[in-house]
């Protein structure tokens, strides 16, 4: 993998190679799998084994369906159970991006899906900050509100004592900034407005501040 591809990476994904780099074969788990994100995972994680969580497909295809180990169809809001049929301590990696703020019941999946992580392993959550209920409304969710499936909002600190509390070591916390996304950000912007004849709030989310994540360690 170049320079270049290392810096376009989502941000989750940086901070994951810090630790094991790109070829690891690492077991990955995806809580939340949809659009594609088995197949964008395998791109730049091309030896890892992946997992997914999801409700159902959510803009999946056949060649995402082909790029997992094994898909796990749990609804995380009404049956917490269905998380037993994952192995404790068997994942390297546990990634839980974008999913909690549409869970009233959100810190009870951290505290159940934290034993499923081996010990040294990592686990990465993002989420919408606080500061996006602030920010305006765009297409594409810029406020926390625009996203009508959005149903709380969670904080760094309360996510943060969950996985302490069951022996986590938190690696580093707080508003997702990638330096490199921010510098792009208006190249960005004025492409998708010339493309699609309308802004795309994602592309100022890194400007703005609108995630935070926790990025924590299995001791």
């Amino acid at each position: 993998m170049n320079v270049l591809q290392r810096l376009l990476m989502p941000y989750k994904f940086k901070r994951i190679t810090r630790d094991f780099g790109t070829d690891a074969a690492l077991q990955i788990l995806d809580i939340g799998c949809g659009n594609h994100s088995p197949t964008r995972t395998k791109h730049f994680f091309p030896n890892c084994r992946y997992f997914g969580v999801d409700r159902n497909t959510y803009n999946n295809d056949a060649s995402d369906f082909a790029a997992m180990e094994k898909f796990y169809p749990v609804d995380l809001q009404s049956d917490l159970g269905g998380l037993d049929a994952l192995p404790d301590g068997g994942f390297d990696v546990i990634i839980f991006s974008h999913v909690i703020e549409h869970l009233p019941n959100g810190l009870d999946v951290v505290e159940r899906v934290s034993s499923k992580l081996r010990q040294g392993g990592r686990f990465y959550i993002e989420f919408p900050c606080e500061r996006s209920l602030s920010l305006p409304s765009m297409y594409g969710t810029l406020n926390f509100c625009d996203d009508p499936t959005h149903v709380r909002v969670y904080t760094v600190s309360e996510i943060a004592n969950i996985l302490l509390s069951r022996g986590y070591r938190i690696a580093s916390a707080g508003t997702r900034r990638d330096r490199f996304r921010v510098l792009l950000t208006p190249f960005n912007f004025l492409f998708h407005l010339f493309r699609d004849r309308r802004p795309a709030a994602s592309t100022l989310w890194d400007a703005l501040g609108f995630a935070c994540y926790v990025y924590a360690e299995r001791r």
